[in-house]
């Protein structure tokens, strides 16, 4: 991965005003380091955005989910970057991406999206998103079909009005109010199907995964993102009308596990849409990071059938 200027003088910002690197950066770099992609930033529709960008081929954008930045793509950049061109951003408030003059509402990160789009893709890309980073791609699919070349959602929100298990919704809750590694592995214990074996598999990567999750779930500019994305994203349903004007090939990819949005939501969806629907054994709501190869094959098995439709 390529660094950048900006993160050389937030690193030794950082050593002046504290006399050691921010944890966070120092995490994010360890996660990024190994990625056959570079770090760039753009300014987009008032959000200072940063994207991991690598590869040839077909583009496709990787939009992930709430809390989250680019790098939890991780387990998938590398092999798909081998035919694909991959765009991945830290979504507006997430990650380094910073909302630089006030707060966004649903339809400022539909306007970033657009803007997004245009700047980075020289062709119609695949849109790729994961739970929030799906209902937001979805939203934008349903008025803008005809600038996209497919959609995946994977775990999405908004076919549903956002209910989560009990006990989810407890933990999402309690790493929200406290942040810490104790809450963190409580959620990721209902995010995970195996979190022992998503750690061991992830290997010295997890460490860092961790520390820059807690980092960005301390952060005031995250909170006010999810705050409104919350509102307009992940908790109401996206209106069957609405979807139904989506004219462009769409795919399900879903683990079978899901306690946000349970699986049953995925089956109704492909039978009301007529939309595929892979299922990811073995995964809860995070399949490209617990079944990367399982994850590669059904979206490859996606971007082919996208081609053949069209």
């Amino acid at each position: 991965m390529t660094v950048t200027q900006r993160q050389i003088d937030e690193r030794n910002q950082s050593k002046e005003n504290h006399g050691r690197p921010n944890a966070g950066l120092v995490a994010r770099e360890h996660l990024l380091a190994k990625l056959p992609v570079s770090e760039r930033r753009l300014q987009i529709a008032r959000v200072s955005t940063a994207v991991l960008d690598g590869g040839d081929g077909q583009p496709v954008i990787l939009l992930h989910g709430p809390g989250g930045y680019a790098a939890h793509w991780m387990r998938i950049i590398p092999e798909l970057a081998t035919t694909h061109h991959v765009i991945a951003p830290d979504l507006p408030g997430h990650g380094a991406s910073e909302v630089t003059d006030g707060s966004l509402d649903a339809e400022d990160v539909l306007i970033w999206l657009g803007e997004f789009i245009d700047q980075t893709c020289k062709s119609k890309p695949v849109l790729i998103g994961e739970l929030m980073g799906g209902a937001i791609a979805a939203r934008y699919a349903c008025r803008h079909s005809d600038l996209l070349d497919a959609l995946v959602l994977v775990d999405s929100f908004g076919l549903t009005p956002f209910q989560p298990s009990v006990a989810f919704g407890e933990a999402l809750t309690r790493y929200q109010v406290n942040p810490a590694e104790h809450t963190h592995e409580d959620l990721w214990r209902y995010c995970a199907h195996d979190l022992d074996e998503l750690r061991q598999r992830m290997g010295e990567l997890w460490d860092p995964f961790e520390t820059y999750n807690l980092d960005r779930a301390r952060s005031p500019a995250l909170h006010a993102a999810l705050a409104t994305l919350m509102r307009d994203f992940i908790m109401p349903a996206i209106p069957a009308a609405e979807l139904r004007r989506i004219k462009v090939p769409v795919t399900l990819i879903w683990g079978r596990c899901d306690l946000a949005t349970p699986l049953d939501v995925a089956e109704t969806a492909a039978a009301r849409y007529g939309w595929p629907l892979h299922v990811i054994e073995d995964a809860n709501d995070a399949p490209a990071m617990e079944q990367p190869e399982r994850f590669l094959t059904a979206l490859r098995t996606a971007l082919y059938h996208s081609q053949i439709v069209r």
